[in-house]
């Protein structure tokens, strides 16, 4: 990413640790699928670590966010956190210098303000063709700038205190639209999804009008498509999370529970489906990681680890998550073991910004088209 994001930073594994423990205990302290209190996460800083220090950041690299990411899937968090520092920050640090924008992006930053991008979750790779990752568009008339556009599966959209909104101008060109979620000629309704972990929403704007300040343009080239690849990134990342936990509560059931006089983990089934769930999780571990550091260095070719990252990590978190409700036997169907939210959680992310067929076709482009560049 370009902008006001810090310079890539690596090699800090014992501020990871640090960092890891920390997020282990503020979110560890409300029940997974519970709505995230806001405070304790603005007073960890979260918000402002990829912000550079000049908008009262840390001027950390998205490895320090990817930690935080990774023990929110753990933990099965509902925040906004995500959605915030993957999309809306980058985005915000990407638009052209001005009054407003610093405003917004100092306030976000210190967690003051929950500014959402409006970005479908539905898009799939290579985000684009005929503007269908742009719903909205500005309209230009005589007697003021009107927007509109609709969009669905906007992730945390129902907790934004601002908007922001990508749409396209008559030239073709894209520019950040800042709005409030209760201005007139703005809907959004809250969409119902099977993951009670998460908030999913829609977005409508039916001639809303925009004032020529809360209009951005970007400071140097188009992020969107940069936007979406970190998102399915994010979205690997959280899966990876998950499943840590879900194999982690599987292995401490099979030590405990006990059937024909000793414990189920010490039949070869059981242990050959651990040992499985456990390759799988740690292939998709080094994939993940593979990605974020390529997204941190900021290389050209950095949507190819992500695309093999969001293709194995998303569809192992759910085949893991399907074998933990198996090896919990009958009480893991039940609602009250709560071993279900991980595949809930899992199968939504399996969704989220590009299936796991989308990106493998993406990545099979490559060699069907030596010449192609997404």
């Amino acid at each position: 990413m370009t902008g006001q994001l810090s310079e890539p930073v690596t090699g800090f594994a014992e501020l990871h640790d640090d960092l890891r423990a920390v997020a282990r205990r503020v979110l560890g302290a409300t029940a997974p699928g519970e709505p995230q209190d806001w405070t304790p996460i603005a007073a960890s800083g979260w918000p402002g670590l990829e912000v550079a220090a000049e908008f009262d950041g840390a001027a950390a690299t998205f490895a320090e966010v990817a930690v935080v990411l990774r023990e929110m899937g753990r933990a099965l968090t509902r925040s906004p956190f995500a959605s915030m520092a993957v999309l809306a920050l980058p985005a915000l640090a990407a638009a052209a210098p001005g009054a407003a924008r610093n405003r917004l992006l100092r306030a976000a930053a210190d967690g003051a303000a929950v500014p959402i991008v409006v970005a479908g979750g539905d898009a799939a790779p290579p985000w684009g063709g005929s503007g269908g990752f742009v719903p909205f568009r500005i309209e230009r008339r005589d007697d003021g700038i009107s927007l509109r556009g609709t969009t669905e599966f906007v992730a945390d959209v129902a907790s934004a205190t601002t908007l922001l909104i990508p749409a396209a101008e008559p030239d073709g060109s894209t520019v950040l639209v800042a709005v409030s979620p209760g201005a007139p000629g703005i809907a959004v309704a809250e969409q119902p999804i099977l993951d009670g972990t998460r908030t999913i929403g829609a977005v409508r704007a039916e001639d809303a009008r925009i004032e020529a300040d809360s209009m951005w343009r970007w400071a140097d080239v188009d992020p969107l498509r940069a936007l979406f690849e970190r998102a399915a990134l994010a979205t690997a990342i959280d899966s990876v999370g998950l499943a840590e936990a879900a194999l982690d509560a599987t292995v401490t059931h099979v030590r405990t529970r006990e059937q024909f006089g000793r414990p189920v983990g010490s039949f070869q089934a059981v242990k050959h489906a651990c040992a499985d769930m456990l390759v799988a999780l740690r292939v998709a571990g080094r994939l993940v990681d593979d990605a974020v550091a390529a997204h941190v260095l900021g290389a050209a070719d950095a949507w190819i680890p992500i695309a093999r990252a969001k293709s194995h990590a998303c569809a192992a978190a759910v085949d893991i998550a399907g074998k933990a409700m198996q090896l919990h036997g009958g009480m893991g169907y039940t609602w009250e073991s709560g071993i279900h939210r991980y595949l809930e959680r899992a199968t939504l992310n399996r969704a989220l910004f590009g299936s796991p067929a989308d990106h493998r076709a993406h990545l099979a482009r490559r060699y069907r088209d030596p010449g192609f560049t997404p």
